[in-house]
């Protein structure tokens, strides 16, 4: 974990060497309209990266594709679509799946003939599409895809040593702070309870601090700043499993302690919709949040600041990390024109422009390292956080974490259940649902 902890931190230095450094969606929104005037693009993003192999590559007579993707990417990719289909005359549908949900989906779908062509998910759920032969190795463009992106990326989006994706983004959550109602970003809860006592007031919906409760993948951040963790060695053991040791414990207790005093709610009360809407009307000062979130608070006009999380009994909230990328099913009737599509939208070009019109961090590293990325403040705290975050493990065994993980928080925040009953229960249930794999 370390080692890979440590070859993402060096990667992204790339991306410090102007100011700070590419990352992914989110933070680098905040190019301004001039800048990204400077370096946005009027012609088809990739035309010049596809490379050399595009003159024997071609899609097959009669193309038509899919791509599968959140609501939010809708405008970049029916843009881009056009874009493929001028270049190519192959049509691109953009079809609403989320990208948690696609693997899954891919599963029965994909050999039904029923799925897109191409996917974005995650890196955390290549593991089960790849063991399933769900997806199509990247064979084609390998060579341009690891010379282009940082080797986290590439890492992140390969399994078993073979390359299956296409680097669209890198990301972490981080502090989201509005600087009307708080100058400055709180360094330690102590920070945020204290500012807590003047701004909270449940009663008018009004709270210091909020994230989505029912997401373990934010709640993992709690448990691993004082010593929980996955799985062991790297994230590649399955059968040793830290969510329940004295560390993820001592986080579970603290986030009894953050409802008593900053949110009184249940994990229900609250997703990414309720707290988005509080936030733009100034009833939540702190959001965790992820690069995703920025294009939205930006078209609002806030005046916001992103920041490392708050510090945990003088420890650094550990946060997921993850790469976001396109991959192509493997069961696509037109796989040549599949892999072409995933090459365009993957390109430094089409980078460049998902994060000028999403913040969405570049994996791309000529594209981090442009003054427009590396310059941009709201990058620059994602990646501070960036550098106190571990990667979502890609095994398949994850899939199996979830469920359990996610019902034992609940009780623990909803009931005040035991921690240690509860989280004992739910690494039980976990052992058990991958031993029954």
């Amino acid at each position: 974990m370390k080692k890979w902890m440590v070859l993402m931190a060096a990667s992204m230095l790339l991306v410090t060497s102007a100011c700070s450094g590419g990352g992914n969606g989110g933070n680098g929104g905040n190019a301004s309209p001039a800048a990204s005037s400077e370096t946005g693009n009027t012609e088809a993003p990739g035309n010049d990266e596809v490379g050399a192999a595009e003159e024997e590559f071609a899609p097959e007579p009669g193309a038509s594709l899919v791509i599968w993707d959140a609501n939010n990417q809708k405008a970049f990719l029916e843009e881009m679509g056009k874009a493929f289909e001028a270049e190519y005359g192959v049509p691109v549908k953009f079809e609403e799946v989320g990208n948690t949900d696609q693997v899954s989906k891919l599963m029965t779908d994909g050999p039904a003939g029923l799925a897109a062509d191409v996917l974005l998910f995650p890196h955390d759920h290549l593991g089960n599409a790849a063991t399933a032969g769900l997806l199509l190795p990247n064979t084609v463009f390998e060579d341009e895809v690891v010379a282009e992106n940082v080797e986290n990326a590439v890492k992140a989006v390969s399994y078993d040593g073979i390359l299956y994706g296409y680097p669209r983004s890198v990301e972490t959550y981080a502090l989201i702070y509005n600087k009307d109602l708080i100058a400055e970003a709180p360094e330690t809860f102590d920070d945020v309870f204290a500012f807590a006592e003047t701004f909270n007031d449940p009663s008018q919906h009004k709270y210091a601090f909020a994230w989505e409760l029912q997401q373990f993948y934010y709640n993992f951040a709690f448990l691993a700043s004082q010593g929980g963790y996955m799985f062991g060695d790297d994230n590649t053991n399955s059968a040793d499993i830290g969510l329940n040791n004295d560390g993820a414990v001592a986080g579970a207790k603290f986030l009894q302690e953050i409802k008593q005093k900053l949110l009184p709610l249940n994990t229900g009360d609250i997703d990414f919709d309720i707290k988005k809407g509080l936030f733009l009307e100034g009833s939540l000062a702190l959001d965790i949040n992820g690069p995703w979130a920025i294009a939205d608070y930006k078209a609002a006009g806030l005046n916001f600041g992103v920041a490392p999380l708050p510090k945990v009994a003088g420890n650094p909230m550990t946060s997921f990390s993850g790469v976001q990328a396109y991959y192509v099913n493997a069961n696509s009737k037109y796989p040549q024109a599949a892999q072409l599509l995933a090459r365009f939208l993957s390109t430094k070009e089409a980078q460049m422009k998902n994060f000028q019109q999403n913040s969405l961090i570049p994996a791309n590293k000529e594209a981090a390292n442009d003054p427009a990325v590396s310059n941009d403040e709201v990058t620059k705290g994602f990646l501070a956080q960036f550098e106190n975050s571990t990667p979502m493990p890609s095994i398949p065994e994850m899939g199996s974490v979830w469920n359990p993980i996610t019902s034992a928080i609940s009780e623990i925040w909803n009931d005040g259940k035991d921690a240690k009953t509860a989280l004992d229960n739910a690494v039980s249930q976990i052992k058990d649902s991958i031993g029954a794999n």
